[in-house]
């Protein structure tokens, strides 16, 4: 098992919506992603719990939050476990009074509760060598990094008496 982390949601040419997840130790542009398409509504459910934001009702992942907090049960971890036949399978361990339980559940879902309890999302090694692809986006520009260098020298050395008219 690979521990890894949501790096974005992107739509892909058929504006389905997917879910990239990279090991948490590799760096932007190095190693591996992987893409997992979900449903709507669960990009929306995940986005949202990764943005730290709140929608203006609960939804469903929200929900699930408040009745394992209300029955006393903690997610201790998310597992993408397998794929077979381009379908992706994952487990949710729960820590109970009546000690772990192991339930199935959708990737989406899995990783949607996963982002509103900070729980840590777990990849099969198999899963990641046969549905992950190469990472190649890329980290900042030398010339990105040199203008965020001057910018913040710039905000270092500025007077806000300088603005005033």
């Amino acid at each position: 098992m690979v521990q890894v982390r949501v790096v974005g949601l992107a739509v892909d040419s058929r504006s389905q919506p997917v879910i990239l997840l990279k090991p948490i130790l590799e760096e932007p542009g190095t190693g591996t992603m992987l893409p997992i398409w979900i449903g709507a509504q669960e990009a929306t459910s995940i986005f949202i719990a990764v943005e730290g934001a709140e929608a203006p009702r609960p939804l469903a992942h929200d929900l699930m939050k408040t009745l394992l907090e209300t029955v006393g049960a903690e997610v201790e971890r998310v597992e993408v476990t397998k794929i077979e036949g381009g379908t992706f399978y994952a487990e949710i361990t729960l820590v109970t009074r009546d000690g772990r339980r192991v339930l199935d559940a959708r990737p989406s879902d899995s990783i949607a509760l996963a982002a509103r309890v900070d729980a840590p999302i777990w990849v099969a090694d198999e899963v990641l060598e046969e549905a992950g692809i190469v990472d190649e986006t890329e980290g900042p520009h030398e010339d990105e990094e040199a203008k965020l260098a001057e910018f913040k020298r710039f905000l270092e050395e500025v007077d806000p008496e300088d603005f005033q008219g």
